[in-house]
């Protein structure tokens, strides 16, 4: 595919803080609502009288479309241009929101999310694109620390605003919320963004994309109903995970062979970006999946209230907008490898002290703890995108933006699906371990009167306290696999070339 027509880049970019604002914005919009509606779904399970398989459609009809038209999103910036796209899909998004929240039934619910997931397709990697073309590489360590605060800290922000506005409002401000801010957007970018062109003879690859979506869909019907379905004794999820390998399997096949496909197998000889881009689907399973342990584990394991889990939550993202900051200063003056490496460490030291958690841990370490794990992931955010996109050709910006947040996205989807599948599977098996030594002959056992599992009373009592064991334990072994996942990505740093024009480098402020 031919490259399209850059923005002005350097110094002489006009408005470029207003161009970074709203594109911020834009992005916030996106990453929040990947999360905002979870604790939403039991109103809208009410409300719609229908059951817990079919509400998750809510969530899985925005991630489904939203991945599969992430990949053609370079395309679409080339042929209709990036500003018309972009102004657009924010456009879009924004009446799909308020069409959400007008739902009358489950149906429209999800045609409505399904319209709002194809429309915040293109919104981070546009975001990205853009603030990577409108400043010069000595502050695109900056750039990249404002841009990553909307990606990292939406999805940490979500559940709690989305608690918050269902709580004290309803549960459709969850999407009305977005019009102020997605209006603001829209009027910030026609008015400040520079007109991009678009090529009109331009040609689509429909079999790449066809093939693409087919195995992207299934893929993530696999994960989203693998548990449900006792994963592989389910003749629905082989049949998911064949059509899920043939069509990645056709799709790549077709991208190296194709003369013009969908994404040009170009962009995977750079090292630096495909070792990031392997980098991300691995940062991708650790941000949601800990996300996804942590949020039942402080309300069903310790039995804090909703609120006060929120609030216990909140230094995390603290902890990642400081870091984020920190790392995006630092990667113009050193080594962003170095950088990266470190947050990967600081990652796995906060994994190791959650393998030793138990109910009666304090809220202290809680908070100690997941701030670290939140730094960490901060200082990996941002060097790493200016690693990857260092020696990429600016014609593929675009497409390097929309092949990191598909990996991401995929990357998240996996990493809860197996976290959650792990916690379930190894929380039987340490039920059933130790109730094996749990029997009414167990004279340890009677010679407490309350845990008596002779009685019914006795017998119910131990199971719960078995039951939380085995969770205890389930819990620590899904944090060491974390750690198993992480730790190898260190090795991809020594593929990394340091990027050159980027060390002791003023950071100037946002003009």
């Amino acid at each position: 595919m031919a490259g399209t027509a850059q923005a002005p880049m350097g110094d002489d970019v006009p408005h470029r803080g207003m161009i970074t604002v709203c594109a911020i914005g834009a992005t916030l919009l996106q990453s929040l609502d990947q999360t905002i509606a979870n604790v939403a779904l039991p109103y809208m399970q009410g409300n719609f009288s229908s059951s817990y398989d079919e509400i998750t459609w809510v969530l899985t009809s925005y991630i489904v479309a939203a991945a599969i038209l992430t990949a053609p999103v370079s395309w679409m910036a080339e042929r209709f241009g990036r500003k018309p796209l972009y102004v657009g899909c924010i456009i879009g998004f924004t009446i799909a929101s308020m069409l959400c929240g007008a739902a009358q039934s489950l149906t429209q619910m999800v045609v409505f999310r399904l319209l709002q997931g194809a429309f915040s397709a293109a919104l981070v990697p546009l975001s990205q694109a853009t603030l990577l073309d409108i400043y010069p590489p000595a502050r695109r360590g900056f750039a990249m620390a404002v841009w990553g605060m909307g990606v990292m800290i939406g999805p940490i922000m979500g559940p709690t605003l989305g608690g918050f506005l269902t709580e004290n409002y309803n549960w459709r401000w969850v999407f009305y919320i977005n019009l102020p801010f997605g209006v603001a957007a829209a009027l910030g970018l026609i008015a400040f963004m520079p007109k991009t062109l678009g090529m009109n003879r331009l040609r689509f690859d429909w079999f790449g994309f066809a093939m693409l979506s087919f195995g992207v869909v299934s893929l993530q019907l696999l994960l989203d109903r693998g548990q449900l379905l006792d994963w592989f004794h389910s003749t629905e999820i082989i049949v998911e995970a064949v059509l899920a390998g043939l069509g990645l399997y056709l799709f790549f096949v077709h991208m190296l062979s194709a003369k013009q496909p969908l994404i040009r197998p170009a962009i995977f000889r750079d090292v630096n970006f495909s070792s990031g881009l392997a980098l991300m689907f691995a940062m991708g399973t650790l941000l949601v999946s800990s996300l996804a342990l942590m949020t039942p584990w402080l309300q069903t394991l310790s039995e804090y209230p909703v609120q006060t889990a929120g609030m216990i939550m909140a230094p995390r993202g603290l902890g990642n907008l400081a870091a984020i900051m920190f790392a995006g200063r630092m990667s113009t003056r050193m080594d962003p490898r170095v950088i990266v490496g470190a947050g990967l460490v600081l990652i796995c030291s906060s994994f190791w002290m959650m393998t030793g958690w138990t109910p009666e841990v304090s809220e202290y370490t809680i908070i100690i703890t997941i701030m670290i794990q939140g730094a960490g992931m901060g200082l990996v955010f941002t060097p790493l995108q200016v690693l990857a996109f260092a020696t990429l050709p600016a014609t593929m910006r675009t497409e390097g933006a929309s092949l990191f947040s598909l990996v991401r996205n995929i990357g998240a989807a996996i990493g809860v699906s197996v976290t959650s599948t792990m916690l379930a599977r190894n929380t039987q098996a340490m039920h059933e371990i130790i109730g094996s030594s749990v029997t009414p002959f167990n004279r340890a056992l009677m010679a407490i009167g309350i845990y008596d599992p002779s009685t019914q009373q006795g017998a119910a009592m131990l199971d719960k306290v078995i039951h939380e064991q085995a969770q205890i334990v389930a819990y620590s072994n899904d944090y060491m696999m974390l750690i198993y996942t992480t730790l190898p990505a260190l090795l991809l740093l020594l593929l990394m070339r340091r990027p050159g024009g980027l060390v002791r480098v003023k950071t100037e402020p946002m003009e």
